[in-house]
């Protein structure tokens, strides 16, 4: 409204001052936005306060905190027979170490160098949180897609954590430390030029804009992998809830279906009376259905709630709340939900905290920033304890990226993937024509990175051993699981 009145004021006092001037104070009233070269200009003058060759520096500080002090920080609130699963998931390799360290990269890049411009952050942007899923229309395509610690914040912060993930998973590959930095530096490379790219198109077709996993198949270099990728993304096409999730996860014996155990990676929650968890569960479920829009809680109201149970996720996730649910529409109508706990996001202390007062719908918000199409029963609640959580389907044709069988050439083409995924995902929500300015058109932001990418790189070795030294010396417990 207050733009509405300065423009009507605009119009009324030039129709007293004469024609041409009405028109010009009328066209000044229109631009409401600089242009993309002024945008572009914007961006490249931030490289006098922060030059790009200075993203290379990795030092730790004198104060920098002791890896496993931070570990046990993040561990805090956690559940706490969990806890052994997750440092033995951590104590694997250093890039497994690195997976589950976003608190601790999170206050290393506090110190580093930032342009000053900021987007909606995945906050842990590392590898082995993009890959592919089924969009509502049922196309695959190819999106970041852990989201737990989207902040705003710095764009340089994802870019580095990233790029840093390429050359730890390289190393743990057995490439050499040349190949290693080659895969950082493609990736760089890749967003450097994709972000161009969403810099010279319409605000529109940027939110548009989604990167289809058949393309991206079709474009693989290594003619083995891209036969491999294609057959996975068929059989992601033909995998059915009801043929293949529902008996793999649930017992039916004539009875009520109910979820599988699988302790202690799927377990059912006993502390407490049964009936009233399933009550505190269904408020909160109810809860979340709130958050849906009409048509999909129409959809959702198809379904009844029929049990849910833990389930251990992922490497970063071990430890909180997280579940599956079990909902049916009909004998043979299954629906699996998944449950996460949300809590504050590691760069919160560092960029500022979050807006929304619930991290369930934190993330759910990043979500919709960030990807170019979201889960369709994507929404958040709040349980008893106080608990914040977002909700998704558990799955639905996601494809999770099998990197530890990668070769070089298939690494760096993941490497340019994740760089362009990683741009769309910032330009969404960013000013990529300043990011672009800032950035350049040659390669020393690029090779600076892939320098900060090795030095950090060796960090995480260096806490991974320190994890190892506490592991060996019984400062903390670990369950080893089976292969």
């Amino acid at each position: 409204m207050n733009g509405s009145r300065c423009f009507m004021g605009k119009v009324k006092k030039a129709s007293t001052n004469g024609h041409h001037e009405s028109l010009a104070e009328l066209s000044t009233s229109f631009k409401f936005h600089p242009s993309r070269s002024e945008l572009y200009e914007m961006g490249r003058s931030l490289r006098e306060k922060c030059p790009r060759k200075d993203h290379a520096n990795w030092t730790p500080s004198a104060d920098r905190a002791n890896p496993i002090v931070l570990l046990e920080e993040s561990s805090k609130g956690r559940i706490p027979q969990l806890l052994p699963v997750r440092y033995g998931r951590m104590i694997r390799s250093p890039f497994a170490w690195y997976r589950g360290a976003a608190l601790h990269m999170a206050a290393d890049l506090a110190g580093t160098p930032a342009s000053g411009l900021r987007v909606q952050a995945c906050g842990d942007a590392h590898l082995c949180n993009f890959g592919a899923y089924a969009t509502p229309e049922r196309r695959v395509i190819f999106e970041v897609n852990d989201l737990d610690e989207t902040l705003p914040a710095p764009w340089e912060w994802d870019v580095k954590r990233l790029a840093a993930s390429f050359v730890l998973a390289s190393r743990n590959n057995g490439f050499s430390n040349a190949v290693a930095r080659d895969t950082a530096l493609a990736c760089v490379r890749s967003y450097r030029e994709r972000m161009a790219e969403y810099s010279e198109m319409r605000a529109l077709d940027v939110w548009y804009a989604a990167i289809e996993a058949e393309h991206v198949v079709a474009t693989m270099q290594d003619e083995e992998a891209r036969k491999r990728a294609f057959k996975r993304l068929a059989k992601a096409r033909q995998r059915s809830v009801l043929e293949h999730d529902f008996p793999e996860l649930v017992h039916t014996n004539g009875l009520a279906p109910t979820i599988r155990e699988n302790p202690p990676l799927i377990y059912h929650w006993r502390e407490g009376g049964h009936e009233e968890l399933m009550t505190n569960v269904r408020k909160a479920f109810a809860a979340y259905r709130e958050t849906l829009s009409e048509h999909r809680r129409v959809l959702l109201d198809r379904f009844k709630l029929m049990d849910i149970a833990i389930k251990v996720v992922g490497v970063g996730s071990v430890g909180t709340m997280c579940a599956v649910m079990l909902l049916m529409a009909g004998d043979k109508d299954p629906l699996f939900l998944q449950v996460k706990e949300a809590r504050p996001s590691v760069l919160e202390a560092y960029a500022g905290k979050s807006l929304h007062g619930n991290h369930g719908q934190r993330v759910v918000v990043g979500a919709q920033l960030m990807q170019s199409a979201s889960d369709m029963f994507l929404g958040w609640t709040r349980g008893e304890a106080g608990r914040h959580f977002y909700v998704r389907q558990l799955k639905d044709m996601k494809i999770k990226m099998l990197v530890e069988v990668y070769t070089p050439s298939v690494m760096t083409n993941y490497a340019e993937l994740c760089g362009w995924c990683l741009a769309r995902a910032h330009a969404r929500s960013g000013e990529p024509a300043k990011i672009s300015g800032y950035l350049g058109k040659n390669d020393e932001f690029d090779e600076a990175v892939a320098d900060f990418s090795i030095a950090y790189a060796d960090q995480s070795e260096q806490d991974h051993e320190v994890l190892m030294r506490a592991v060996r010396a019984g400062k903390l417990a670990v369950f080893i699981e089976s292969e």
